[in-house]
């Protein structure tokens, strides 16, 4: 069997239904990594990740509730109650404690997880961290996604679209209600463990001001820059994304 095959499964926690992408053996004793997607979008965007991964560690990632293949809602579940969910997955998945990777407004649950289960979560990555306490408009986000879309890979907007169809038009305005009005600076100094904050230099959504903001208001935390990628880079440059967070997860 490849060992970086990519597996699906499904586990029921809290009476939701999740859907999860897995790659990496499982053996005992081997380190865990949960990635956090972003805003409406699901774990498909992880696979090449995944792949770069399994040699390492095992990886694993949920499509939180109301997203991706996991159980439809009728709201979108707030940034509190998400990081909930996410600790429950983790208990029917049989995961105690794991380091953490984030993306876009995946960074925002990850942090509300470490300041919630801090025994619980070892390193976090926090990739493209959003959203920007001086831009928190959507005009703004929007225009700063169509001007980053040129440097990710074409598929990544294509998946996005079919994702926020799946979560339907109720749940996709909510979360951007939701994402826009997220203080996650407040959270930030409560972090109490290891991050490291990761921006491609073509990532308008998360500009190097607001990445180096984040960075400071950690109180353990250190920054990386990926030269030419955008806000996905842990799908249009999963190899380079996973050379750089390597070191840092201790893999």
């Amino acid at each position: 069997m490849d060992p970086s095959a990519i597996t699906e499964s499904r586990v029921k926690a809290g009476g939701v239904s999740f859907f999860m992408r897995s790659a990496g053996s499982g053996a005992p004793g081997r380190p865990v990594v949960v990635m956090v997607h972003g805003m409406i979008v699901s774990s498909w965007y992880w696979a090449p990740a995944l792949r770069e991964l399994a040699p390492l560690c095992t990886a694993c990632a949920p499509d939180l509730p109301g997203y991706g293949r996991s159980q439809k809602l009728a709201h979108a579940l707030p940034v509190p109650d998400l990081a909930d969910a996410l600790g429950a997955w983790m208990d029917a998945a049989g995961i105690a404690s794991a380091s953490m990777i984030g993306n876009s407004y995946g960074c925002a649950v990850v942090t509300e997880f470490a300041v919630r289960y801090p025994s619980r979560i070892r390193r976090a990555v926090l990739q493209g961290p959003t959203t920007d306490e001086e831009a928190r408009r959507f005009l703004i986000q929007l225009l700063r996604f169509i001007r980053t879309a040129p440097y990710e890979s074409p598929s990544l907007p294509l998946g996005m679209v079919r994702d926020y169809r799946a979560a339907g038009w109720p749940v996709v305005v909510e979360t951007i209600r939701q994402a826009l009005r997220d203080p996650i600076e407040k959270r930030l100094p409560l972090v109490r463990i290891p991050a490291l904050v990761v921006r491609g230099t073509r990532d308008y959504v998360s500009p190097q001001r607001w990445a180096e903001r984040v960075t400071s208001l950690l109180p353990d935390g250190r920054l990386a820059v990926i030269p030419g990628g955008g806000h996905g880079v842990n799908y249009s440059r999963a190899r380079e994304f996973v050379g750089v967070i390597r070191p840092f997860l201790e893999l």
